[in-house]
């Protein structure tokens, strides 16, 4: 087992912990980011990044995807010499004054300052026939997805940002999208809601859950349920796109024996510095408590983490 020593770790590579990186580089400090998968995290899901302020595209031109944000973030980070290493992070620890960070290939590092950005995954529905089709008709993105079921007639369950989103990405694919909420009413923001409500490819059902998902060697149909009455039907369906919010990736620092606090719900708590309850321990973007989950809040978060990380750091050494 070796070690490396660093000032800065950031676990996680999307938007708050790319931002993290790249304020933390600047500053002058030696940072690592550690990342599972692939840079760019949920915004890789982004179809048109329509809302983040100044991305408004050229003349002719719209504006970047999530991926192509994402990767100019990457590439930002990496020239003011921020190092990347892919895989998982097996521990967090802390001994006196110094972060231990256990990685998959054996090797542990070595930090003053963690900071955590590591994000929130997609809800299941919890119904039969999810987990077994998924990937064969049930999906939790519809840019990477969609054009699979073009003119097809395609569930949406969801009434957040994300599901009035993704709706209406899909419905420039086919003009059958049934969205299906739970409530009353959707929660996303209004500018959204009124689009999606005038969307003539989408039909709303409101009060209505998907309580089944059936078919053979894919999606066939979905038994749906009203949420009054108690009422059940079944329909056909050629998929499912699923978007029912999002859990915390917390596991690496819940029931951890540094104690760090997290809400109900999973979330880390932070102070307005993005501190957790432990020194020299920060969190950023989706996985943090009581965060306006946005592309632009995640990196302001990332910004606000590694500002006060450089702080606490220079303190630290003195």
């Amino acid at each position: 087992m070796s070690t490396v020593d660093t000032d800065l770790i950031i676990v996680g590579a999307g938007p708050a912990g790319l931002t993290a990186a790249q304020y933390g580089a600047r500053a002058n400090l030696k940072v690592l980011v550690i990342e599972e998968l692939s840079v760019g995290g949920q915004a890789l899901l982004i179809d048109a990044l329509e809302n983040y302020p100044g991305n408004v595209g050229g003349e002719g031109y719209g504006p970047k995807t999530g991926y192509e944000f994402a990767m100019d973030l990457h590439r930002q980070a990496e020239s003011f010499g921020a190092l990347f290493f892919y895989g998982e992070v097996n521990s967090l620890d802390k001994d006196g004054d110094i972060f231990t960070v256990g990685l998959s290939d054996g090797t542990t590092r070595a930090a003053t300052a963690v900071i955590i950005a590591t994000g929130a995954k997609p809800r299941l529905l919890d119904v039969p026939g999810e987990k077994e089709f998924t990937g064969r008709g049930v999906s939790y993105c519809a840019t990477c997805d969609g054009n699979f079921f073009r003119n097809k007639k395609i569930f949406v369950a969801g009434g957040g940002d994300a599901a009035c989103d993704e709706a209406r990405y899909l419905s420039r694919l086919t003009d059958k999208v049934v969205m299906v909420h739970r409530r009353d009413s959707f929660r996303a923001q209004k500018a959204l809601v009124k689009r999606t409500l005038e969307n003539p490819n989408i039909e709303v059902r409101f009060n209505t859950v998907i309580k089944e998902i059936n078919g053979e060697k894919k999606v066939k149909s979905v038994v749906l349920a009203d949420t009054k009455t108690g009422e059940t039907h079944g329909e056909d369906a050629d998929a499912v796109f699923i978007f029912a919010g999002t859990v915390p990736q917390s596991s690496l620092v819940a029931g951890n024996k540094l104690n760090v606090k997290l809400d109900e719900s999973g979330y880390i708590i932070t102070d307005q510095k993005m501190a957790a309850n432990i020194p020299g321990l920060y969190a950023a973007g989706d996985v943090r408590s009581g965060a306006f989950r946005q592309v632009v809040t995640a990196a302001a978060d990332g910004a606000i983490a590694a500002h006060n990380a450089s702080e606490y750091i220079d303190e630290n050494k003195k």
